[in-house]
């Protein structure tokens, strides 16, 4: 048997400090192809929240959540072979794809209408154990401890396909609103990448905004400040519609806007109704989401990330203690990606 912590449906966080629910079950069995891992931490995602509070919903309850899954090859299916029995390997929100429509044929299968997602639509990482597909696992690169190699298996990867989206050249100006979990390590990545770029960054708090400049942020101010020049392009990481108005002024002509999250909150929705044309979309200003990541962004940033070398600022919670992590990543009470750690 095995200690997992599950979701039976949607929660209210601001009423209920327990959404997710203890339980003991049976260690799965790896299929066909599959892996089993002995997981031995997970990252903490602000996806769980839009699971727990409804914006985007499991394919069935109760679901064991968790996408950035860190941990040990404990038991090979059958024809499994791209593991061997003690590798360490992670598994990221990309639980599976058909692989044979026309998004998966052109390497978006982020776009995938079978997309499966891991601790959505298949139980993932708040366990002892996880199955997956071999094909959907990555080898962890020595430079990170495991509670480092977590936050980037998300994080990380999906802040690399949003970089990857703001199409970018050396030199120009990048901004990023929002500076949590994903956008500390997204301007990492692009002071390796861009070196001759300036990056201005947009945070609620003097501390998210410190802590930017230290990292090597040109600027950093609220998001109703205007910075010293425009973007050619800005990432949007917040889980608000606020920031979206507010940083789309700050485009220069031909300039693109990344929205990186899975939903948006409805609680500011009014301000949908303030979007003027030619104060933000005029002179062919883009607005782009990012839908999911293919496991290419995942391998890609892997190898990137280890190259610079990346250190994401975590804070780890043991098991027993996801629903307060939970609570803390709502509030907002802690600086830096969170982790869940095996006792």
């Amino acid at each position: 048997m095995m200690k997992a912590w599950r979701l039976h449906g949607v929660s209210d966080l601001n009423k209920d400090s327990q959404p997710l629910k203890a339980a003991e079950l049976p260690i799965p069995d790896p299929g066909t192809g599959e892996i089993l891992i002995r997981i031995v931490c997970c990252g903490i995602c602000h996806t769980e929240l839009d699971e727990i509070e409804g914006r985007t919903t499991p394919l069935y309850y109760p679901v064991i959540p968790g996408h950035q899954v860190i941990g040990y090859v404990h038991k090979l299916g059958q024809e499994a072979n791209r593991f061997a029995i003690g590798d360490r390997v992670g598994v990221a929100w990309i639980y599976s794809a058909c692989g044979t429509c026309e998004y998966c044929l052109r390497g978006l299968e982020n776009l995938c209408p079978e997309f499966r997602a891991t601790g959505r639509d298949a139980n993932g990482g708040y366990a002892e154990y996880m199955v997956v597909h071999e094909n959907f696992a990555y080898a962890i690169p020595d430079v990170f401890s495991d509670a480092e190699a977590a936050p980037l298996l998300c994080a990380g990867a999906i802040g690399y396909r949003s970089l990857k989206l703001a199409g970018l050249q050396d030199g120009d100006t990048l901004g990023l609103t929002g500076f949590g979990a994903s956008g500390h390590l997204v301007l990492q990545m692009a002071k390796h990448l861009y070196p001759s770029s300036r990056i201005v960054v947009f945070a609620r708090s003097p501390e998210e905004q410190a802590f930017a400049r230290s990292l090597g942020a040109y600027w950093a101010g609220n998001t109703s400040d205007t910075p010293p020049f425009p973007a050619h392009a800005i990432i949007d990481t917040t889980p608000v519609w606020t920031p979206v108005l507010a940083a789309l002024p700050h485009l220069k002509p031909g300039g693109r806007l990344v929205i990186n999250v899975i939903r948006k909150e409805p609680t500011d929705r009014h301000v949908l109704l303030e979007l003027r044309y030619t104060d933000h979309l005029w002179m062919e200003k883009e607005v782009k989401s990012v839908a999911n990541l293919t496991r290419d962004d995942v391998s890609a940033f892997l190898k990137l990330a280890a190259a610079i070398p990346i250190r994401p600022e975590i804070v780890q919670y043991p098991f027993k203690l996801a629903n307060q992590a939970m609570i803390d990543l709502k509030r907002k009470n802690k600086k830096g990606a969170k982790v869940l750690v095996m006792e």
